[in-house]
């Protein structure tokens, strides 16, 4: 089938705010020990004792009382394989082989091809009917885990281990009629089962592999959407999107338009007619907000990580599938309000200031289950090893993704969908291609004088956006850029001139020859306001695509024109040396206060969203 490729797999960050959470992830998985990450692999194969002492031990729900133990370490695995690829880390390679091989090792101890970290009676109680907490979520992480490593990674046994495992799940399965799997469906979460059964089939076309995918459809959940059915109103959102990341991939590898419509009608659901908050988000307290009504859904437990990143990927599914720019404005909105604002926070360093603090003593989070979005919230950050919620295991994997959406090709078309720093060396029309797309950071001289800095006073209100096309010869093919939904009328250069260019929906499109150019595209970018759906005086702030947070620890009603934000925000300590700063404050409010970008926020007390009332006064004076 034609879809867009995405070049994720062939790119790598730039320096700026996602590399450095990156290099946080990176950090934090090498911090992880492997006797830690084994601990109950080698439990189950008893192949360590049952009094071993292990510093820094796991808890929450990868300790040694939790039904889903073992499941980080897919996530582990998932997460190292990526940042091997891009970085060639080889400490972490070195590290993730030998967590394969110990899991090889335990594989041939139990001798029937199972490898996880829980018992295999856990399966078996489960189709009797025997509840326990998740088993085969346990064993997709773990499954999806090994297949990175081994499509990503280039680990060979990790492949052998997964072919054992997945024959084990064919034997486990031989007497399970659909009936019986949608009843274990219903009791218990099964994760991206689906989804890894089409990623085998993919590359084995093996029978026994597509009747594995097609075994573990959510019927119950699949059915009722293509009739049209709201079923995903108070359902838990993420026991639902992985098996909707089934149906997709079903659709990619079978090409049967049956999983497609099921994949879009989802969208539908949950997105386009459910409504969303500012930050990208649409549930509170894991389960999905009624449609159109988000005002009382306001709370502490607003935009589960785990949901975040899986939106995000099921947008690509779609974006890949369609090219349509909704679906990458989606991924834009989630990646700075969602992944960016919910783990790896550090606080700023004063490079003068704070020099003689010891990194140890810095403050920073690790990742924050949720993105509350109640008046005065405060985020609420794990531990490094006492906490294990899914969402920290998902952080690992989700800080190793920000590259996979800026590039996309197609022919001779070539996509560029996002603008944070990211490189790239590709094919494009049969042609070698360096590429690199990035904001331009707005900077100026803070020593040495030039007459520029007498003109540029106040800080850009744009973002200018630099892609650079390297080839080792001449491609005559078109570039597609995406307009994104917070801009108005672009300006394009192509080299040192104004360039001609057509709109095609929400894309710049560029036809020509491309050898060793630089194409800057200048999106104008001001304030605006997202209100709530069925309350839209109660407002959150947006600067381009950046949610706001207000510095300030109550609800507090705002005075201005809700048309015109500049009545009620206007910059504020903007500039530092040579950079500018992305920081507000209100304006003509009876007492004011700061703003700054949710992602930016750690340990404060926070606003996201305001009532706004027409002021009294005049709106165009001081008061």
């Amino acid at each position: 089938m034609d879809f867009l490729r995405s070049l994720g797999s062939e790119s790598d960050l730039l320096p700026g705010v996602f590399k450095e959470h990156r290099e946080r992830n990176t950090e934090y998985l090498m911090e992880l020990t492997s006797d830690n990450l084994l601990l109950h692999f080698r439990r189950e194969a008893g192949l360590t004792s049952s009094v071993a002492k292990l510093e820094n031990c796991h808890w929450g729900w990868d300790g040694p009382l939790s039904d889903l133990r073992g499941q980080a370490t897919g996530h582990w695995l998932s997460a190292a394989a990526r940042v091997i690829r891009m970085t060639k880390n080889a400490d972490l390679k070195r590290k993730a082989d030998f967590i394969v091989s110990e899991i090889g090792r335990c594989q041939r101890e139990h001798g029937n091809g199972w490898c996880f970290s829980i018992p295999e009676k856990n399966l078996h109680w489960l189709k009797r009917g025997k509840h326990t907490w998740a088993p085969q979520y346990v064993c997709h992480k773990i499954m999806l885990g090994l297949f990175e490593m081994a499509r990503i990674a280039g680990n060979a046994e990790a492949w052998e281990i997964l072919l054992g495992a997945a024959d084990w799940f064919d034997r486990f399965t031989a007497d399970i009629t659909p009936g019986l799997m949608d009843d274990m469906m219903d009791w218990e979460e099964t994760g991206g089962m689906m989804e890894l059964w089409a990623d085998l089939y993919d590359v084995t076309r093996e029978e026994k592999h597509l009747r594995l995918m097609r075994l573990y459809e959510r019927r119950r959940l699949f059915e009722p959407l293509l009739r049209g059915e709201d079923m995903l109103t108070n359902m838990h959102a993420n026991t639902t999107i992985p098996e909707i990341h089934g149906a997709a991939r079903a659709y990619e590898v079978t090409g049967e338009e049956r999983y497609r419509r099921i994949v879009e009608r989802y969208w539908e659901l949950a997105v386009t007619e459910r409504g969303m908050y500012a930050t990208g988000g649409q549930t509170c307290g894991e389960i999905w907000t009624p449609m159109g009504m988000q005002a009382a859904r306001l709370g502490n437990m607003n935009q589960e990580h785990c949901v975040v990143y899986n939106m995000i990927r099921l947008a690509d599914y779609l974006f890949r599938w369609t090219g349509d720019m909704r679906y990458a404005d989606y991924i834009e909105r989630n990646l700075w309000n969602g992944l960016l604002a919910q783990a790896h926070w550090q606080e700023e360093k004063n490079r003068i200031i704070d020099c003689d603090i010891p990194e140890r003593e810095w403050k920073r989070g690790l990742v924050a289950y949720y993105l509350p979005l109640a008046a005065g919230s405060v985020k609420r950050w794990a531990s490094r090893t006492e906490s294990f919620w899914c969402c920290v295991d998902t952080m690992m994997q989700a800080n190793t993704i920000f590259q996979d959406f800026s590039f996309y090709a197609k022919d001779s078309e070539l996509t560029v969908a996002q603008f944070h720093g990211v490189r790239a060396e590709t094919k494009w029309a049969g042609v070698v291609v360096q590429l690199s797309v990035d904001v331009l950071r707005q900077t100026g001289e803070s020593v040495r004088y030039h007459p520029i800095q007498r003109e540029i006073t106040k800080r850009p209100d744009n973002w200018t956006v630099e892609i650079r096309i390297k080839a080792e010869e001449a491609v005559n093919g078109t570039v597609r850029v995406r307009i994104p939904w917070w801009t108005t009328e672009p300006t394009v250069f192509l080299g040192g001139g104004a360039c001609a260019w057509k709109r095609e929906a929400s894309s710049i499109r560029i036809e020509g020859v491309w050898k060793d150019d630089v194409l800057r595209i200048v999106f104008p970018k001001r304030l605006t306001v997202h209100p709530l759906a069925d309350e839209p005086g109660t407002v959150a702030f947006l600067d381009g695509p950046v949610t706001l947070a207000g510095i300030c620890g109550e609800e507090r009603t705002l005075w201005g024109d809700i048309e015109n934000p500049e009545t009620i925000l206007k910059p504020a300590e903007e500039r530092r040396w040579q950079e500018w700063l992305p920081n507000w404050t209100t304006r003509n409010q009876p007492v004011n206060f700061r703003f700054k970008p949710l992602w930016a926020i750690g340990d404060e007390r926070y606003t996201v969203y305001f009532p706004v009332r027409r002021a009294p006064w005049s709106l165009g004076e001081e008061r």
